[in-house]
């Protein structure tokens, strides 16, 4: 049977050249008035899938 790719994964996380996924920071999506510019910038920015995390992601994504 094929292994079929968890769409949901599909479109949160891509993968790296090195073999890693990255992914969007959390914390973006309401509430904004309140922080100032310099947190927002820094939540702008992709981020890397932990490594303990990443094994689940791989799971989730068997065709890269």
């Amino acid at each position: 049977m094929k292994m079929k790719t968890h769409r949901g994964a599909a479109k949160r996380f891509k993968k790296t050249g090195g073999g890693g996924y990255k992914r969007k920071r959390a914390f973006l999506r309401h509430g904004m008035r309140k922080r100032n510019q310099d947190t927002k910038r820094v939540l702008r920015k992709k981020a890397m899938v932990s490594a303990a995390d990443s094994n689940s992601v791989d799971m989730m994504l068997p065709n890269g």
